[in-house]
């Protein structure tokens, strides 16, 4: 097939640091190219592939200070792909709603996949405006604010299998914070729940110009305790070492979780999750095998105490069974073939899943 990738710009592809959307981007673009597709990803120069890459800018926006209307390079982007439609069989966009209006009035079969949050009252009429839009949800608990949306798949993320691997079996005896420091991330509960088990917590995580009020107002305070070590944004290059001498990741979060990476990210060190049960989460942590989902602080503070009930090794298994990039890939092709066919019959869940 002859497929197009299009990312958004606000990071490279992969990202240099964190950036979930864009890293399942460069993990799936990968994995089609490995499985002999010919992809082209429109992205921007800083971005590394073994796609045809289109560079519609020279580096990523996040890295571009100088940048003060962020929509101007993605109307650039959308123009870019509509002069090439032609080329492809499948075009499929990590944009969420931005391609509806220009795309729905051409031939080329395309698609979206939506990688945020969709409880926002303002989505609802632009979904009404394009029912003919053909979307993939990352969970299908993702779906549940647009039902009138045209659902395509649920195709849950992956990763590339040997991307993170385990390097240790968590005796250095620490709880994990991975991703970022946000109100809906709760960091705050995450420190507290270190506190109640008795375990130092390491905190791994990206401050955002958006929420730099709220780390120096609520989280910094916090910081200063004798069991919280605060690193700071890493790399994949960093993770296993994180992850794998962790006892467990927390995730608990307060907010409608479309997918949540850092829970597979965990996984595939063989780490155990405890996580709140927002969103995805019951979709993607099994309870009692993979971690634990528990609904408040000193739940989880007892789920630390029980982690020791859990296989590292068939957490591993499990990630490999349900959540690798070629998993995905597969998953993805399967749904462009359909489309080509003209066949919309809804999938309602993932192949993987």
């Amino acid at each position: 097939m002859r497929i197009a990738q299009v990312a958004p710009l606000h990071e490279a592809v992969p990202p240099k640091l964190y950036g979930g959307t864009e890293r399942i981007v460069s993990f799936l673009t990968e994995a089609l190219v490995e499985r002999g597709h010919d992809v082209t990803l429109f992205a921007t120069g800083d971005a590394i592939t073994k796609a045809e890459l289109v560079a519609v800018r020279e580096k990523a926006l996040r890295l571009d200070p100088s940048v003060r209307d962020t929509n101007a390079p993605h109307t650039l982007l959308l123009e870019r792909v509509l002069r090439r439609a032609d080329e492809f069989d499948v075009i499929h966009f990590h944009l969420d709603y931005l391609p509806f209006p220009t795309f729905s009035r051409q031939p080329v079969p395309w698609m979206t996949t939506l990688h945020g949050r969709l409880d926002l009252p303002e989505l609802g009429p632009v979904f009404d405006a394009f029912p003919e839009a053909r979307v993939v949800s990352i969970s299908d608990a993702q779906r549940r604010p647009l039902p009138q949306a045209n659902w395509a798949a649920t195709i849950h993320h992956g990763l590339p299998r040997d991307l993170l691997t385990p390097q240790a079996d968590g005796s250095e005896g620490y709880l994990a914070f991975l991703g970022r420091i946000a109100p809906e991330k709760r960091p705050d509960r995450a420190i507290r729940i270190a506190a109640l088990s008795g375990l130092p917590l390491k905190i791994a995580a990206k401050v955002d110009r958006a929420d730099a009020e709220y780390f120096a107002g609520e989280i910094e305070p916090l910081l200063g305790q004798p069991n919280v070590d605060f690193i700071g944004e890493i790399c994949d290059r960093q993770k296993p070492d994180f992850l794998s001498k962790a006892r467990a990741l927390l995730v608990p979060i307060d907010w409608p979780e479309p997918f949540g990476l850092v829970m597979i990210e965990a996984m595939a060190c063989g780490t155990p999750v405890i996580a709140y049960p927002a969103g995805s989460v019951p979709e993607v942590v099994e309870d009692g095998l993979t971690g634990f989902i528990v609904r408040n602080e000193e739940e989880a503070a007892a789920a630390v105490r029980r982690l020791g009930e859990l296989d590292r090794a068939k957490i591993r298994a499990r990630f490999e069974e349900r959540f690798t990039a070629d998993r995905m890939a597969a998953d993805y092709e399967a749904l462009y073939a359909r489309l080509m066919a003209g066949n919309n019959r809804p999938l309602l869940r993932a192949v993987g899943g």
